[in-house]
């Protein structure tokens, strides 16, 4: 059984647990509607109390969305965050705190770091098996766009072939993000740090760097990452803005590796594309020493995660209390709807109905109500996740794309199942009340 079990696909196996999860329920009701036909009365009675049993379907919809969004949202996150990273192969900076270098050259967040020397850096661009490797210089922005100073080949490494203009020629040219605030063709001023007060500390009208401008040559495709609101620049722009030099010779024009050591101030990171895949893991050994800091962004990430295990496991048991909450809900609710029905029920006793027959109208009224608030909680928690995945996205630029999946299908599956089960209280206690005490209410 296992051997067939692990031969299916991981759809195939999703899609069989999730019927064996609905199965006990739809199981429940075949035996109680076996051989009649309750339906017609069931639905007479849902459209009696219409108001009450939409309510009551409300009710069931909220709290299972709740669950629904959780699960849906906590994975997107882990989604979305790897996605940004995976662009990122190996991390070189100088010696600290690898979290910190990530968040701050992978999803680009404000941060005070030690930089990487001129010699450091050619000697990392020279070791074998290095297809290329890009500074990532930042410190700068323009209206909230962080300015990042790299290397074209970085560009394209990044985001793939523009979806407009070309690349950075010059130190005065600039890419912008996909969705960086400016168009081909504009024109900028960088200011000095990021956020909202960023240039107010030198007084500059139009940034801190006021008598230096860039013009906008093209535009990358999205990446679902920070990058796309960045403003990616030649990185001896940075340097030259700062009052430093750009490492290269005074009578250089040109921009891109190789630098003159001597003459490079260093960089914050360094990105590293090893020739072959195999080859991060050598360089990381190499460039991991008491002078420098080689990691894998993905690792770093992937050690965040683990670290989130007890978040997304608090998350996983909020879901599951919040539908027994919901179950225990639906039962009580249930037994109070039946009261509401006593006196229909108690008539259709006192003129010969089979005891079986109350009991599966009761059942199926309570199944109906089951089944339309599961499945819109359903499509509210993936409403839910939508809505949320939005916020996270515009607040953090890490496009987070959260849909409810298998994990959410068997969540809801399990809930009908048991719900339906629990149904046969209130059922088998229509049955049981007086019949002349209703009769007579």
């Amino acid at each position: 059984m296992a051997d067939l079990w692990a031969a299916l696909s991981p759809g195939w196996q999703d899609l069989l647990l999730a019927l064996l999860l609905v199965a006990p329920g739809l199981l429940a009701g075949l035996l109680v509607l076996r051989g009649l036909r309750p339906l017609p009365l069931a639905g007479a009675m849902l459209r009696r109390f219409a108001v009450v049993n939409a309510l009551f379907v409300l009710l069931i919809a909220v709290s299972v969305g709740l669950g629904v969004g959780l699960l849906a949202q906590e994975r997107g996150l882990r989604q979305g965050s790897a996605r940004a990273a995976d662009k990122f192969d190996l991390i070189v900076a100088a010696p600290g705190s690898e979290v910190t270098a990530m968040l701050a050259a992978v999803y680009l967040q404000p941060s005070d770091m030690a930089l990487v020397s001129g010699a450091q850096f050619a000697e990392i661009a020279a070791a074998e098996g290095v297809e290329f490797a890009a500074p990532i210089a930042f410190g700068d922005s323009h209206q909230g766009a962080p300015v990042v100073g790299t290397t074209a080949a970085f560009v394209t490494h990044l985001a793939g072939p523009l979806a407009e203009g070309r690349l950075f020629a010059a130190a005065t040219e600039a890419v912008a993000g996909a969705f960086a605030p400016v168009a081909v063709g504009d024109s900028f001023t960088p200011a000095h740090g990021q956020g909202p007060a960023a240039g107010e500390e030198e007084g500059a009208e139009g940034g801190a760097h006021g008598d230096f401008a860039y013009v906008v040559t093209g535009r990358m495709a999205p990446t679902g990452s920070p990058w796309d609101r960045a403003l990616l620049v030649p990185v001896e722009a940075v340097w030259e803005v700062h009052g430093l030099a750009n490492g290269h010779a005074p009578d250089d024009p040109r921009i891109g590796p190789p630098f003159v050591p001597e003459l490079m101030p260093g960089t914050p990171a360094v990105l590293v594309r090893a020739t072959e895949l195999w080859g991060n893991y050598a360089l990381k050994s190499r460039f991991t020493r008491s002078d420098l800091m080689a990691f894998f962004p993905g690792t770093v990430l992937a050690q965040l995660h683990g670290l989130m295990r007890e978040v997304r496991a608090a998350m996983s048991l909020m879901a599951v209390l919040t539908q027994v909450l919901v179950t225990l809900s639906v039962l009580i609710g249930l037994m109070i709807l039946v009261r509401l029905i006593a006196r229909s029920l108690a008539l259709l006793r006192a003129i010969g109905a089979p005891l079986r027959f109350v009991f599966a109208v009761v059942w199926a009224y309570s199944a109906a109500l089951i089944a339309a608030g599961a499945g819109l909680g359903l499509a509210l928690g993936w409403v839910a996740a939508r809505v949320i995945s939005g916020v996270i996205t515009a607040r953090t630029d890490v496009l987070v794309s959260a849909t409810p999946g298998w994990a959410e299908v068997h969540l809801v599956a399990g809930f009908v199942s048991l719900t339906l089960l629990m149904a046969l209280l209130p059922a088998w206690l229509a049955i049981r009340r007086p019949l002349l005490t209703d009769l007579r209410g």
